[in-house]
């Protein structure tokens, strides 16, 4: 019986003939794609139509993430017989067809759905691209969809920090990742390397090959591509003349100075320069490396950054990731016109 089935569905498909009639001949036939609400880490989105009129089978040809996606399954709304989902790199495809001499679906209905697990934090989209129609009468044809729903997944870790609403932003645009599938841990340092690549990610440069003078930037690291990115763009320098430091831990000058660097980027050269440690208002202010003194003090002055206390900067201090994560924000809040 399934070996019948199947080969009714290649048969019905295979076919070709006019436009499906609608339901009401004034109402063209219309589809939707609907996300419902996450739950227990995973997404069922849904799939409906519109003044359709003797439906009789459909195969539905949809694309996804499959880095922030995974398909767990799929379910038809309509009696007959349902094709589990095809999985082909990013692309679905299902079907469905009623049996023997039933009478095809018209009007608006739930015709499937199918259900995600959720893998990353951020923004995970579907879009379904087309859908092959048959009628009760054996004609064909294949209707371009071109609707897409997305899913969020939040961070477990976040309740009440002071940053989580700036850090999810920042997922949600994928321009920052978790240490895991579950949490952002907005505490823990952040690498050298890891801010670049955030940064490369927030001005979405090119991952450039070009050659950078870092001879401890391997050329199999999953950073490489960034680094060389943020260094065509100017963003970035070496702790030494060949040496970049890519796994060592960032500290608060450090990485204001090269999200003021991203910040005079995508500016084009608009911000105002300033020589005066004495305009920095923290009584530190003087253990700020000379290097770092102009960006720190153009980042204060424009509302970047802000002391770790009232009264100090902590320049030699490590920076989290969560500071990371609220400087960028600003950054593109502030010259990107995004978030």
């Amino acid at each position: 019986m399934r070996t019948s089935i199947i080969y009714l569905l290649i048969v019905v498909f295979c076919l070709s003939g006019p436009l499906v009639a609608s339901a009401n001949a004034d109402e063209a036939p219309a589809f939707r794609l609907d996300a419902g609400k996450p739950y227990d880490g995973k997404v069922v989105m849904t799939l409906s139509a519109a003044n359709l009129n003797h439906l009789y089978g459909y195969e539905a040809r949809l694309s996804f993430d499959p880095e922030r996606l995974e398909l767990l399954g799929g379910e038809s709304g309509l009696d007959g017989f349902f094709v589990p989902p095809i999985v082909t790199k990013n692309e679905i495809v299902t079907a469905y067809t009623q049996i023997g001499d039933a009478p095809g679906y018209s009007g608006d209905f739930k015709i499937g759905t199918l259900t995600f697990k959720l893998k990353k934090q951020g923004k995970a989209s579907v879009k379904w691209e087309s859908i092959k129609i048959v009628t009760d009468k054996l004609q064909s044809t294949t209707i371009p969809v071109e609707k897409s729903a997305f899913a969020v997944k939040g961070f477990s870790d976040l309740a009440g920090h002071w940053a989580g609403e700036d850090i999810e932003k920042l997922a949600f645009e994928g321009i920052i990742d978790g240490m895991d599938e579950e949490r952002f841990v907005p505490d823990a340092m952040i690498t050298r390397a890891q801010f670049a690549t955030m940064l490369v990610r927030a001005l979405k440069l090119d991952e450039s090959d070009a050659t950078t003078p870092f001879t401890d930037v391997p050329e199999d690291s999953w950073y490489r591509a960034a680094v060389s990115g943020a260094y065509a763009a100017g963003l970035i320098q070496g702790m030494t003349e060949n040496g970049f430091a890519p796994e060592e831990e960032i500290t608060r000058e450090q990485m204001t100075v090269m999200i003021m660097r991203a910040g005079m980027h995508i500016s084009e050269g608009g911000l105002k320069d300033t020589d005066s440690a004495g305009s920095i208002p923290f009584a530190d202010a003087s253990s700020i490396g000379d290097w770092a003194v102009k960006d720190i003090a153009i980042a204060v002055r424009e509302g970047i950054v802000n002391g770790r206390t009232a009264d100090t900067f902590e320049p030699g201090a490590l920076a989290t990731r969560a500071e990371a994560a609220v400087l960028i924000k600003r950054l593109l809040f502030k010259w990107g016109g995004r978030l």
